[in-house]
């Protein structure tokens, strides 16, 4: 007799811009069992299936699948990583320019605002273990983007004007 092992994704639905939930505030864990573990691995799904099929994103946040927990799993292709309740302890007074998308805009269009140069974060890993980095650039605005996120704060919430907002297809056609 011939056994398989059958292993089902645990692929989400990603709360889109308009519903009242992505506006909520998320909640601190303070349990790093099973039930952490399990939201991991819905973000690392379904993080991986939008990065297959939207062809776009390095990162997700619980929020955005309707995991109302301070998780985000950040799906970099050399360094997968987990931050549980992070904080950003300081930021730089030097901001810059970023085209930001979201997967809760359906990766439909990019926003133009601006984002601290360099961030101190203070972050728990999936085991609780607590970390302090500090990271600048594309680092440094992917991780105020997820952020933003548990605090029930959008990218189009930094929008200055609404001069700086282009589809998707004319940012790749400009930026890709």
């Amino acid at each position: 007799m011939k056994y398989s092992l059958v292993f089902s994704l645990a692929i989400k639905e990603v709360l889109i811009i308009g519903n009242p939930e992505l506006r909520e505030r998320s909640s601190k864990i303070s349990d790093f069992g099973e039930s952490l573990q399990e939201i991991i691995e819905d973000l690392k799904d379904t993080l991986t299936h939008l990065q297959k099929t939207k062809k776009i994103g390095r990162a997700l946040a619980a929020p955005q699948i309707g995991h109302m927990k301070q998780i985000i799993y950040y799906g970099l292709p050399k360094n997968p990583f987990v931050m549980v309740n992070p904080e950003i302890t300081s930021r730089s007074e030097e901001k810059f320019w970023v085209w930001d998308s979201c997967f809760s805009f359906d990766v439909a269009f990019f926003v133009e605002i601006k984002r601290h140069k360099e961030i101190k974060i203070r972050y728990q890993d999936e085991n609780g273990k607590i970390h302090v980095n500090e990271f600048d650039d594309d680092m440094s605005e992917l991780i105020q983007h997820e952020t933003d996120h548990l605090h029930g704060i959008l990218a189009t919430d930094h929008l200055t004007d609404g001069k700086r907002i282009i589809l998707r297809q004319e940012w790749e056609k400009r930026f890709a």
